[in-house]
């Protein structure tokens, strides 16, 4: 018994020793949480119970120069049902009246709803979708509908809001307007104004925090942001609507007569730079065209015999060679390194002056007159290339300009034929806008600017950022080779390659170009791009253009720069003067830009929101009238772009929800 005694006596030591070790163990841990790791613990709990949330800035809206809408931003909404969240006595009450407000919103039968909302309270669907893509009209109805008028908790409506970028003149000039996307690596792209101009645009996010409560809500902490956001800035671009308008559908049409495979068009404006209208289209496979590269700006390839232009140029201004000098075509066809340089006419031009041999666009003269003046110095003509900037990129703001090639004697890439093949546009590569920037440096006197897309950078009324005219070059030449250089391009429109253009009530001046593309290939197929530069009026240029058509089909019969190319821009310089000539005078924008919820404000000042009543929308920019006729809920179609010059329902006119109206805008 004395044995057992003191063998319990043991266990209740052990015991009692196990307490107090284990007692110690937790004082020890609970001073180490307290003093050595409590910083660490108490900003755990702080991050699980508070947090700072992003609020995202209001990013900045793109403008024409006359102040039309070229990318804003819609706040988007979907809208999801906590089929749990209400009680049952709420939810037997209210889904009925429920489901007939949706069902006249969302325009399904109101058993429709009925059904989908008892199926989600019966299997607990804490998150069933109801509606996508809601306007912020349409939500604020939603929220006074039975039941969710109760509020988030009660009524279970849950609301989740991102913001969408919206182009109001659709895909015109989209790839030059822009955009930021992620692609399915989540890598931001940027392009166009939106890209290279994101700093001012996006703005900067806030942050608020923000406290956890029940059911994984969050509620703000005090009354002020941590960090206030800064809405975006916005931008003021150069494209004027309605050139941009002419020049687009102007291109698309003979795009589509001639299939060809993509073609871009540039309008300029002489004295500033300022690119009025850029189109870039692409033909996809099932024949339509869209933007998706920008060819102007990225494609650099051999130019054709818009080249010739910078021949004339030196020529002259080295003062090698007047005018007046005659060349013998000799049959069209003559030899350099065993190599053929060929005229487009069989048979040549016979004898002809340095000046007629440009107008009808002689490769054959225009390349003896290079070659023969040059042979012995070709750095000359190379230097004289170089002094016009056409060796090196414009230095635009975007992504991807293309690199020009121009061989310089001595390097990689010169050989004897690479004088005589630069004569008339082969063995040099630059893009579009290179060659642009050239023939509107001729039509500007001899300065050279920078092309220009983005005028200022505005906070409201408030200029950020201004963009002055950007001088590349002062004077190209003198004014004595500017003077020849101008008839002799008007001439090609009076009687030379151009002659097809020519109008005597309206005068242009400009040079044709067809240069064979993909020759390299060896495929046996001629693919050619025809182009067309120059300027309008010839007297006194307001402004230059470039047409650049690539592979149109041949069984066409027609390839040549004058047949594909010109049309365009004789189209688009008529139509500048005789349609919209008030537009081009405008040179500052004067008034307040106004954000969107703004703006939505200022139109329902203007026109009096009444019940199945259409508003006069005639005036307003086509963006503008979209977004006040769908508050209305109608469904709108748009003819055009710009302003509202018709609507197909009458002012005052009683219309039915979901009704269509179609506005023709100018």
């Amino acid at each position: 018994m004395a044995v057992e005694d003191k063998n319990i006596s043991y266990r209740i030591y052990l015991v009692a020793f196990a307490i107090f070790a284990m007692a110690i163990f937790v004082a020890i841990k609970l001073t180490n949480i307290q003093w050595v790791e409590g910083e660490y613990y108490r900003k755990l709990a702080k991050e699980r119970t508070v947090k700072n949330f992003v609020i995202p800035a209001n990013k900045g809206n793109v403008y024409s120069a006359d102040g039309s809408l070229l990318a804003t931003s819609i706040p988007n909404y979907t809208i999801r049902f906590d089929a749990v969240a209400p009680k049952k006595e709420d939810f037997d009450k209210n889904v009925k009246p429920l489901a007939d407000s949706l069902s006249g919103l969302l325009g399904k039968p109101s058993s429709y709803f009925q059904t989908e909302l008892r199926r989600a309270r019966a299997n607990k669907n804490r998150y069933y979708l109801l509606a996508r893509k809601l306007s912020y009209t349409q939500y604020m109805k939603m929220k006074s509908f039975p039941l969710f008028n109760l509020g988030a908790y009660k009524g279970g409506m849950i609301t989740e809001q991102k913001t969408v970028r919206e182009h109001p003149i659709g895909k015109i000039a989209e790839r030059t307007i822009g955009y930021e996307r992620q692609d399915e690596g989540g890598k931001e792209t940027r392009v166009g104004i939106e890209g290279a101009f994101g700093a001012y645009l996006n703005g900067k996010d806030g942050q608020r925090l923000m406290q956890k409560i029940a059911k994984n809500q969050w509620k703000p902490i005090s009354d002020n942001n941590e960090i206030e956001p800064r809405d975006g800035y916005d931008i003021i671009s150069t494209i004027d609507v309605y050139i941009q308008d002419i020049a687009h559908h102007a291109l698309l049409k003979q795009l589509e007569l001639y299939e060809a495979d993509h073609g871009c068009v540039v309008v300029m404006e002489t004295n500033t730079g300022e690119i009025k209208a850029i189109s870039n289209l692409g033909r996809t496979s099932d024949g339509s065209y869209y933007e998706t590269i920008n060819y102007a700006v990225a494609e650099s390839h051999e130019p054709g015999s818009t080249f010739k232009l910078v021949d004339l140029i030196a020529l002259l201004d080295d003062r090698k060679v007047d005018t007046s000098k005659v060349y013998d075509s000799k049959g069209g066809d003559i030899t350099y390194y065993n190599r053929h340089v060929r005229d487009s006419k069989r048979g040549g031009y016979g004898k002809v002056t340095l000046a007629k041999g440009f107008e009808v666009s002689s490769n054959t003269v225009m390349v003896q007159a290079v070659y023969d003046n040059y042979k012995d110095n070709p750095r000359q003509f190379v230097n004289r290339i170089n002094n016009l900037g056409l060796d090196r990129p414009l230095g635009l703001p975007f992504k991807g300009e293309g690199r020009p090639f121009i061989p310089q004697p001595g390097e990689k890439g010169w050989s004897g034929v690479a004088l005589p093949w630069m004569a008339f546009g082969y063995g040099v590569s630059i893009t579009p806008l290179q060659t642009l920037t050239l023939y509107n440096a001729v039509a500007n006197n001899g300065e050279m600017v920078k092309p220009q897309f983005v005028k200022e950078i505005k906070e409201w009324n408030k200029t950020i950022k201004k963009y002055d005219k950007q001088v590349l070059n002062p004077k190209i030449c003198s004014d004595e080779t500017l003077k020849k250089v101008h008839a002799i391009l008007e001439n090609v429109v009076k009687r030379g390659t151009g002659s097809k253009l020519y109008s005597k009530d309206f005068s242009m001046a400009g040079k044709t170009g067809t240069a064979q593309v993909d020759y390299h290939k060896g495929d046996g197929q001629m693919y050619y791009a025809s182009s067309f530069a120059g300027y309008f009026p010839a007297d006194k240029p307001k402004y230059s253009c470039i047409v650049v058509v690539h592979k149109p089909n041949t069984s066409k019969g027609l390839y040549y720069g004058a047949d594909v190319a010109g049309p365009v821009f004789k189209r688009i310089a008529q139509k500048i003067f005789t349609d919209v000539p008030s537009t081009n005078e405008v040179k500052k924008l004067n008034r307040k830009i106004l954000n969107q919820e703004q703006s939505y404000a200022a139109y329902y000042d203007k026109v009096q929101k009444k019940d199945n009543i259409v508003p006069n929308v005639k005036g307003m920019t086509g963006m503008d009238a979209v977004a006040l006729l769908e508050n209305f809920g109608l469904k709108v179609k748009i003819k055009g772009i710009g302003k509202v010059k018709q609507q197909s329902i009458l002012p005052g006119q009683v219309f039915t929800k979901n009704q269509v109206i179609t506005l023709e805008l100018s």
